[in-house]
């Protein structure tokens, strides 16, 4: 019977004493796909922990902190200036971890128009043909967003093709939320929002990252290395282009120039985040591990070995 009592209090006890800690994870949508297996194999190897992971674009995710203070343990950013600009320039985060590269592609499916001519030396002029729909995430909210300008500004200057950007989006040099060019270009809040049109044929292309394009089977032109920011020592070219994204206030705006991408990994340091310190901590050393970074090269993205750690890195270093 004493056995019974004792079995019967740790069953009702159970929930409590089993209850894994949430390590809560903003971070860029084109991190979905590598964030979900590492989170599987740092769970196997820290079972007390659950690994609550939430995609955006990037600048979104950051504002979810800096502006709407949702309590946050990791963040993960497609473009480390991100991190710079609005969290620890605002005091919201003390440093920023350098850990993958990535390059923009233009993937089509076999049922996108002209898929059997396209190249890449002709993509320009595909994209610019009657009916071809294009689409890109919105560069105010996802990095991805703003390197589909940079890029279709540096197509223009490499293939010889003047007026290209103007004539494929009409924009001007900043994205004002909403615009899309009707019949022309579809616009989403980040760049996995414009998979499924993709896919069920409502988009033809679409200006995405290399390692998405890969993880979801897709066709895809791969750009010159001129164009697609994926090199450091093109750096002198990337930044002849620039586009302009929403500032911190109303009519504020951040110039974005061009630069070869590189991935950048925090934990918010202020009133409500992180929640779970130990638990970020951990996770983030384990992204940063020879592990995590096996894990995002098997997903098609490159890495930063080691890892560069740009400002006050104390929290790393606490058990």
């Amino acid at each position: 019977m004493r056995l019974f009592f004792v079995l019967l209090f740790l069953v009702l006890l159970s929930p409590q004493v089993l209850a894994k800690q949430p390590i809560v994870v903003f971070h860029a949508g084109s991190l979905s796909v590598p964030l979900n297996k590492i989170a599987a194999a740092f769970e196997k190897e820290y079972p007390q922990y659950k690994v609550v992971l939430e995609a955006s674009g990037s600048r979104m995710a950051a504002r979810k902190i800096s502006d709407l203070h949702r309590p946050a343990d990791v963040m993960a950013s497609a473009d480390y200036s991100v991190i710079d600009n609005l969290l620890i320039d605002t005091g919201n985060a003390r440093f920023n971890a350098l850990f993958a590269t990535n390059e923009m592609v233009i993937a089509f499916t076999d049922k996108s128009r002209f898929a059997n001519k396209i190249n890449p030396n002709n993509w320009v002029d595909i994209l610019l043909r009657k009916g071809v729909v294009v689409g890109h995430s919105n560069p105010n909210d996802d990095p991805c967003g703003y390197r589909a300008m940079l890029v279709a500004k540096l197509a223009e200057k490499y293939y010889n093709k003047k007026g290209f950007f103007k004539e494929l989006f009409g924009y001007p040099d900043y994205y004002q939320n909403g615009f899309e060019k009707k019949g022309k270009v579809i616009v989403r809040p980040k760049e996995t929002d414009l998979l499924a049109l993709l896919n069920m044929h409502y988009i033809d292309y679409i200006f995405i990252y290399k390692s998405v394009a890969i993880q979801h089977n897709l066709r895809f032109i791969e750009l010159p290395k001129e164009v697609c920011l994926c090199c450091k020592q093109f750096n002198k070219i990337y930044n002849t282009v620039s586009f302009k994204v929403s500032g911190k206030k109303p009519n504020e705006f951040i110039t974005k120039r061009g630069s070869a991408m590189i991935y950048g990994l925090t934990i918010p340091e202020n009133d409500n985040s992180p929640v779970n310190r130990k638990g970020a901590v951990l996770f983030v050393k384990f992204i940063l591990s020879k592990k995590g970074q096996q894990i995002i090269k098997s997903c098609g993205q490159g890495v930063i070995s080691p890892p560069i750690i740009k400002g006050n890195d104390e929290i790393l270093k606490e058990q």
